[in-house]
């Protein structure tokens, strides 16, 4: 068994100003989406330049905060909102909605795409790629924060906790005692799958010309089945519980349409080029019949 290293959430503390691991690592993945969408950019036949990219990815930061904390606050903790409006504002503490942050993203891709007269999947397909980089930041800086466990396990892999983080379960031990049995570690799971393979996945995917829409539709459909499939194994929270069959969870309910999206928006990309490929030659384009 491992043991939980209880690190601080804190990274710096300037008086009354703190700086959280959390921000850090959404601003590490932002970087890297930047730094990754500029060199993809410096391709000849990319079509982007890197003042495009730098305003995409602003659109996209912009994007993943709002969507992010709104989809959290009506998903996980509208009660919370309505407790006190300002924990909306509270993005420091953790909160943030992947599904939410989507929304937010396409939401910011329409706007792009309106300003730069482009197609909405060609920005789309251009972003997919360099998302994954933010999602293992956002899963490391969860892991630092101590949140989102997985289920009790006892797996040479899973961590032990400190008490302190679970006081109802620990009403006879000590704060510093260690919780038994430990947890499976499902944000590095998140990590390794909705970051670290997905990122290859789309990655090389896109390195070759795809048709529009395939490399958005591979994202929707990778991310959504790599995240049904963690949820089996994260503790689902705890004001919410299973949603139903004692097993489902409101993950995996936001996650079921991205997957039915990304396997449709594949097959239609690919339908569509197989269509144009063999549609006839227009008239103009014909040879005219040789004279006899």
């Amino acid at each position: 068994m491992l043991t939980y290293p209880d690190l601080n959430p804190v990274a710096l503390a300037l008086g009354p100003l703190k700086v959280h691991w959390y921000g850090l690592m959404y601003l590490l993945g932002f970087a890297c989406a930047w730094w990754l969408g500029r060199w993809r950019a410096r391709r000849p036949e990319s079509g982007w330049t890197a003042e495009m990219v730098d305003d995409l990815i602003f659109y996209g930061v912009i994007g993943v905060i709002v969507g992010g904390r709104l989809g959290y606050m009506l998903f996980y903790g509208f009660e919370q909102v309505l407790a006190n409006p300002l924990n909306l504002l509270k993005v420091w503490e953790g909160g943030m909605s992947f599904h939410g942050g989507l929304i937010g993203v396409l939401t910011a891709i329409a706007l792009f795409a309106r300003r730069y007269q482009r197609q909405f999947f060609q920005v789309a397909d251009f972003l997919a790629p360099l998302v994954p980089t933010g999602l293992f930041a956002g899963r490391i800086g969860n892991f630092i924060n101590g949140e989102l466990w997985g289920h009790r396990t006892d797996v040479a892999w899973g961590f032990q906790l400190p008490c302190a983080q679970f006081p109802t379960e620990c009403a006879d031990q000590p704060s510093t005692a260690l919780l038994s049995p430990a947890v499976h570690a499902s944000q590095l799971y998140e990590a390794a799958l909705e970051g670290l393979a997905l990122f290859a996945l789309l990655w090389l995917f896109s390195s070759r010309p795809r048709p529009m829409m395939a490399v958005s539709g591979l994202f929707l459909l990778g991310y959504g089945m790599f995240r049904f499939m963690i949820e089996f194994v994260r503790e689902p929270d705890a004001h919410l519980g299973y949603l139903a069959f004692d097993w489902v969870t409101m993950g995996q309910i936001l996650s079921l349409p991205m997957v039915f999206a990304g396997g449709l928006l594949l097959a239609l990309a690919y339908w569509r080029r197989r269509a144009v490929s063999e549609q006839p030659p227009a008239s103009g384009d014909q040879q005219p019949p040789t004279a006899s």
